[in-house]
């Protein structure tokens, strides 16, 4: 069974830095990609980063130089880095991951949320 647990969510100032972590466990497709998405209240969940299986990245334009996505293959780990975070970045965030088996896949976390103190 997948399972993506996130970790490293909590409070931050605005101005601070916060590292999120994703451990993925339990996968039976061939990978594709792993994510980061947000998701504030009343609002659409949205994509921040991607990272593909073979290592190129990807970032939502509004996010380039304050949130760097990477990963630990031998641990099955893909971390978020926060910089500079900002009132606006509080929101829940989760891991997505995509893959191929049958057909493409989209395994989600439970979500971390992260909050943001002026």
């Amino acid at each position: 069974q997948v399972q993506l647990v996130e970790s490293g969510g909590g409070s931050v100032q605005a101005g601070g830095t916060l590292r999120l972590s994703c451990v993925a466990s339990g996968r039976v497709f061939t990978l594709i990609a792993m994510g980061w998405y947000r998701q504030a209240p009343g609002k659409e969940r949205e994509f921040l980063a991607r990272i593909n299986k073979d290592g190129v990245t990807s970032y939502l334009d509004s996010l380039k130089g304050r949130f760097t996505i990477s990963r630990d293959s031998a641990k099955d780990t893909v971390y978020l880095q926060m910089n500079n975070v900002r009132p606006e970045d509080a929101a829940g965030y989760y891991c997505n991951e995509k893959g191929v088996r049958l057909g493409v896949e989209n395994y989600w976390g439970q979500g971390t949320q992260v909050t943001v103190s002026s």
